[in-house]
């Protein structure tokens, strides 16, 4: 423990300073930080291990340890204490190390006699790239101020080591080399085609005055810069020219709770009292939150965390005074994260962003949705993209298939230029044809919508040639809120749409959350497979508060108006019942308070689960449409989970046995008289779009780029040609797996574009 003559951690760090200023090799540097950390915090052994590129943890340098096994002693990560704490990027506190499941003998170290044992990771930015540990042979527990000490300590031995101290010391060392051409390989999160210049969203601000002379100093420019954070803050969310400020003001409003969250004040303050600066502080305890965040697979935790992550750098920015201008500089940017907050976008002028990497993100962020709703293509996954990459690196970012290339080659850059320019032209030759009504050459028109779910989608209604939103979700504006909206802001929401609609129809979605949509103010229940679990409908039902709340708030939009809306996840008829009876209850509501109602009012169910294609006849009378959505019928038609790619690419939405159940609702609306419409991604690709035009369909629904190259197709086929050939396949007793090939060659052979 910390002896009788020692103050605390300030004199640990007091020494650590003025071991930094000395003139002395890198390897006697260790040494004597180890030696300082023993004596100060009376440990018998002090060790210092780096994680080397090759997931190896090497011990560096010990106090205590036999000296020999210093560069020979190694862990795999994840081997031993000291491996699970760099896996896990938690410390260690132990009684009785021996007695822990990781722990793992060293014979050459000769450690075995030490009882008592401290561990901590060393972390950089998140990054975790080595581990601290002090041990004792008396059986004890390290203090709460003791271990904020070595963390303490731990952090400025990772600013030696991401600053190259350590370079050369290590034999088996690996080095980055950052100007070679990489390519990383991630998820495809939206569409498109960037070629640009890497702008960091977090540039790398080197923080070179760790520690403080005067502690209340500190604290007090601590507190003025967050108070001036408070008041940014403040003004984002009075601004009014943010794209869809009605949707994003929510997550703004979430930031403005975290910059007054007392748990993260009060740990910036104990940093900075255990000896650091503030800016110092900062950085601590943001790399302690960055390296939790890359542990956890709970996505909304993760998405919350992100945002005190955003709060941490614009404090440390207002802190140092840099600010991320790169941006201004650039006007081919292509935005590099390891992931950011939805409101972190929206501070970028959206006309100098190409494209947006993220290590992290998936299609569910919110980030992610908005980039999607202002068509910036994004690619996810890119894991180690951020640490690769330097300001102003050449990059292209493909959003068709997921590709990331760093620092590409020229031919590379030629071959994507000449995409870029392809798809430039056609993308002009799409905005020709967008007042040009989607009817085919035998003269069968086809409804094409698109699907919405915020404000920032709406202007894409006009430049897409939209006939309307055939899928508007409505549970984006509860996923971005830190707390239920209100009744008002629902409604007000509605009304907005309606009112940039302008008559054309949109079909609102009612709520579709529960698993992996995770709302901060409901309880989340954990289920083994949460897509098949208590979500939409089925969690409404059973809080019909939220169901009623949400159709007031649409009765009430639609005042005078159409309103179409459609229920999600329909297994059985009851489920249409139970809510039809609630729109009763709120239209009498609603009537006896003297408002007006809709003008004209359509229900529908969304058909999703393969158990209603055997409820057809039952159902149909009962609804003024059904829309099908492709996504979540195909995975559970095929027991399929889309996102595994070990089993996702075995299975296609042509083969003829999903296109035989999308042709029995067809059909089934035919002898119902019931609209049926198709909002999934499947509608958004021109060879599945003629599919289902062949099918039957008349009416599709999808993301807005989509629509000019469906309609280029739709203006060229012949519809009754379509059919004649896809039932043809359909019958045939021994058909393909995937129709795909012979769609192709169809639509090639009859000049239909693809």
């Amino acid at each position: 423990m910390i002896g009788s003559d020692i103050s605390g951690p300030r004199v640990l760090m007091r020494s650590i300073r003025a071991l930094m200023a000395e003139s002395l090799d890198r390897q006697t540097r260790l040494d004597r930080i180890v030696e300082l950390i023993a004596a100060n915090m009376v440990a018998e052994v002090c060790s210092l291990y780096v994680l080397r590129s090759d997931s190896v943890l090497e011990l560096y340098a010990t106090q205590g340890l036999n000296p020999g096994s210093v560069h020979l002693a190694q862990l795999r990560l994840g081997e031993g204490l000291v491996g699970t704490i760099a896996a896990t990027a938690r410390p260690l506190n132990l009684k009785q190390a021996q007695h822990h499941p990781a722990f793992t003998y060293l014979p050459e170290t000769g450690e075995e006699i030490y009882t008592s044992f401290l561990g901590v990771p060393i972390l950089r930015a998140g990054r975790t790239l080595g581990v601290l540990t002090v041990q004792n042979k008396a059986e004890r527990l390290y203090r709460e101020e003791e271990s904020e000490a070595l963390e303490t300590v731990a952090m400025v031995v990772a600013e030696m080591i991401a600053a190259g101290g350590l370079e050369g010391l290590s034999r088996p060392g690996v080095t980055l080399d950052l100007s070679r051409p990489v390519t990383f390989n991630g998820d495809a999160l939206s569409d498109g085609i960037g070629l640009g210049h890497i702008v960091l969203h977090e540039p790398r601000v080197v923080v070179t005055n760790l520690f403080n002379e005067h502690v209340e100093e500190e604290v007090e420019r601590l507190n003025e810069a967050l108070a001036q954070l408070r008041s940014s803050i403040e003004d984002m969310i009075s601004r009014r020219d943010i794209p869809g400020e009605g949707d994003h003001k929510a997550v703004l409003e979430a930031y403005r709770m975290f910059a007054y969250d007392r748990g993260w004040v009060r740990r910036l303050e104990e940093a900075v009292r255990n000896g650091l600066t503030a800016e110092g502080a900062v950085e601590k305890v943001q790399s302690d939150m960055r390296a939790r965040m890359m542990h956890l697979s709970d996505a909304y935790i993760r998405e919350r965390l992100h945002d005190f992550d955003d709060l941490a750098n614009r404090l440390l920015r207002q802190l140092i005074g840099h600010s991320s201008s790169a941006i201004d500089e650039i006007d081919d940017a292509i935005l590099v994260a390891r992931n950011m907050g939805a409101a972190q976008l929206l501070d970028y002028r959206r006309n100098r962003i190409k494209a947006l990497v993220l290590e992290e993100g998936a299609a569910t962020s919110h980030v992610v949705i908005v980039a999607r709703a202002l068509g910036i293509p994004v690619v996810g996954q890119a894991a180690g993209i951020v640490s690769m990459a330097e300001n102003g690196d050449v990059v292209i970012v493909d959003g068709e298939d997921g590709s990331v290339h760093l620092r590409p080659m020229q031919d590379v850059i030629e071959n994507y230029a000449d995409k870029i320019a392809f798809r430039s032209k056609r993308k002009e030759r799409f905005a020709e044809m967008r007042d040009r009504p989607a009817v085919t050459r035998d003269g069968v028109q086809i409804d094409l919508q698109m699907n919405a779910g915020l404000l920032v989608d709406l202007p894409q209604l006009d430049e897409a040639g939209a006939a309307g939103i055939g899928l508007f979700r409505t549970e984006l504006q509860f996923m971005i809120a830190s707390t239920m909206p209100r009744a008002d802001d629902q409604q007000k929401l509605y009304q907005a749409v309606l009112d940039t609609a302008a008559g054309r129809p949109v079909t609102f979605r009612t709520l579709d959350v529960g698993g992996d949509k995770v709302l901060p103010y409901l309880a989340k229940i954990s289920e083994e497979n949460p897509a098949l679990g208590y979500r939409a409908v089925r969690l409404s039902l059973d809080r019909p508060g939220l169901l009623r709340t949400q159709l007031r708030a649409l009765l009430k939009a639609a005042s005078g108006r159409e309103l179409r809306f459609m229920v999600p996840m329909v297994s059985d008829c009851y489920e249409i019942h139970a809510v039809r009876d609630l729109v009763e209850r709120e239209l009498a509501h609603l009537k006896r308070f003297g408002y007006t109602p809709p003008s004209n009012l359509k229900f529908g169910a969304m058909l999703e689960v393969p158990s209603l294609l055997f409820q057809l006849d039952q159902i149909m009378p009962h609804l003024d449409f059904m829309s099908v959505g492709s996504n979540d019928l195909f995975q559970f038609f095929n027991a399929v989970d889309r996102g595994n790619p070990r089993v996702a690419a075995r299975f296609s939405d042509l083969s003829p046995g999903f296109l035989r159940a999308l042709k029995m609702i067809v059909d089934a609306g035919h002898r119902h008289d019931v609209p049926v419409t198709l909002c999934g991604e499947m509608a958004g690709r021109s060879v599945a779009a003629l599919a289902l035009i062949a099918i039957g369909f008349r009416s599709i629904s999808m993301a807005p780029p989509s629509i000019g190259a469906v309609k280029a197709m739709i203006l060229d086929l012949d519809v009754a040609k379509a059919t004649a050939f896809i039932e043809e396949q359909l019958a045939n007793p021994d058909p393909a797996a995937d129709l795909l090939p012979m769609l192709v060659e169809f639509a090639n052979a009859n000049g239909v574009p693809l």
